[in-house]
């Protein structure tokens, strides 16, 4: 039988707040090629990309933190061998909404789909503003496993994807070091 082409799309906000409940979110120490490997099994990994919002520095302290983290972050995922997208961040009223992200995943979902990339998407994000991409790789024979979080499990993600798979802490952790 012939090996399952795949390609992950993790949604690093979503990823973020979600390890973040759990207490896990030093992703500067997190196994991205372990995890991308546990979530692949036999199949191969045509593709691992993480998508978040680029941080801008607007020269404050805080700002230029954020930027300085996220720097090192986007080097940790190359080591990893994970390509990153940028989105945006938008400030409205004090707070920072991201902007982009979810495009950038639908595209890379038509893509994949359209330019026969792979066979089977493994999506780490609760996201339902992906559900049209998500139906229309389905409807053009493509599997979408949608891989949430046990704690947080999106009804709509499991209802719609072709199949789905939810982390605990436990499945976690040998990730972290």
């Amino acid at each position: 039988m012939k090996q399952k082409r795949c390609i992950i799309l993790v949604d690093g906000s979503n990823f973020y707040f979600k390890l973040k409940d759990l207490k896990l979110h030093n992703l500067l120490e997190f196994n991205f090629s372990g995890f991308a490997k546990m979530l692949v099994g036999k199949q191969k990994i045509v593709e691992a990309n993480y998508y978040i919002g680029a941080v801008r520095t607007d020269g404050t302290k805080h700002a230029q933190k954020l930027f300085n983290n996220q720097r090192r972050l986007l080097v940790h995922l190359k080591k990893h061998k994970f390509k990153y997208s940028l989105g945006y961040l938008l400030k409205t009223d004090g707070k920072y909404q991201e902007k982009g992200v979810d495009v950038n995943i639908a595209g890379d979902i038509y893509i994949g789909t359209y330019e026969n990339l792979c066979d089977h998407f493994i999506l780490v994000s609760s996201d339902t503003d992906l559900l049209p991409a998500i139906k229309k790789a389905k409807e053009k024979g493509k599997t979408i496993e949608y891989a949430g979080f046990s704690h947080q499990p999106s009804l709509a993600m499991i209802a719609n994807c072709s199949e789905s798979r939810l982390l605990k802490k436990e499945d976690l952790l040998s990730f972290l070091k």
